[in-house]
């Protein structure tokens, strides 16, 4: 397909002029089922990690989240983001991408997401560093949207901290939406923390109690766990993921988080944990995006090749 804008400053002025594009181009975008199996496709190349996700995460900025590691405005640049988005996505084996509707607008006019899953972030209302980080809207995708724009799926973002009464009523509206997204069957891949604050910042608590109690709340949310994925973090200590991911039967993906200068520490990680029976891909964003020797394509590649088959996966 012709994408509407044919490069990234062509998109202002096919906003400006014609905003009517985006809708144009999700209802002619040619969609692809959430999984790629050996039963769906006769083509190997289509489904180079049979029942794997290998998904770009591209959110963080729609809660003032612009950082990756030491450089504070690193995706504070959209036109450079596109590109590296576009280039990740191109590489074999990436299924699909993560972000908010922005993001997703521009990656539709630019024709990046044909044949791809599309994933919308919904709740982007707790802007880091505020301190009403734990009440955390939706103020980003409503499951209608969704549904609108024919996306695959939707994500969420759940941080409990018990001392923070922001946290029910987050944990309320993902029960809700959770519902939501069931009743119009499409999957929501939801992210659990427990988290306190730590001199006045939020963290995110990764130790093995922590993670395991995050995934059985979050697995017990709404009327029907049918549609429910879970997004979860290795664990502080990578050896206790096993018996974490015991605590739930939901399918799950691993997320990137900050990795720091250590990307070869996290492939190693991750490497491990994709041999455990529900962990079925990865959700990584600015580990990949933003590498330290800048080589986006190489380290996207790596990540996709921990999910091929015979690969350790």
């Amino acid at each position: 397909m012709t994408p509407a804008a044919p490069s990234v400053r062509d998109l202002v002025r096919l906003r400006a002029e014609h905003p009517e594009a985006v809708a144009e181009a999700a209802a002619r975008r040619k969609r692809r089922p959430l999984l790629r199996t050996t039963d769906t496709s006769t083509v190997r190349e289509s489904a180079p990690h049979p029942g794997r996700l290998m998904i770009i995460a591209a959110d963080h900025p729609a809660r003032g989240a612009l950082a990756v590691g030491d450089r504070a405005l690193a995706m504070a640049n959209r036109f450079e983001l596109l590109q590296r988005l576009c280039l990740a996505l191109s590489r074999p084996g990436v299924d699909g991408v993560l972000a908010s509707a922005d993001v997703l607008d521009d990656l539709l006019l630019l024709g990046a997401l044909e044949n791809k899953v599309v994933m919308g972030s919904m709740n982007r209302g707790g802007l880091a560093g505020a301190a009403f980080e734990l009440d955390d809207r939706f103020t980003g995708h409503r499951p209608e949207d969704l549904v609108r724009h024919g996306f695959d799926a939707g994500k969420l973002l759940l941080r409990i901290d018990h001392d923070d009464p922001g946290s029910l009523d987050t944990l309320h509206a993902a029960a809700r939406t959770i519902d939501a997204m069931a009743a119009y069957r499409l999957p929501v891949f939801v992210e659990p923390f427990l988290c306190r604050r730590v001199d006045g910042r939020l963290r995110n608590d990764l130790g093995a109690t922590a993670v395991a109690t995050s995934i059985a709340i979050a697995s017990g949310l709404a009327g029907t766990s049918a549609y429910t994925w879970l997004k979860v973090p290795v664990t502080e200590d990578p050896d206790d993921m096993a018996q974490v991911m015991e605590t739930s039967t939901l399918p799950a993906v691993l997320l990137g988080g900050e990795v720091g200068d250590d990307l070869d520490g996290a492939y190693g990680k991750w490497r491990e944990a994709l041999r455990l029976p529900t962990v079925r891909g990865l959700v990584v964003g600015r580990s990949l995006l933003y590498p330290v020797d800048g080589d986006v394509a190489a380290a996207v590649d790596t990540a996709v090749s921990l999910l091929q088959p015979g690969k350790d996966g």
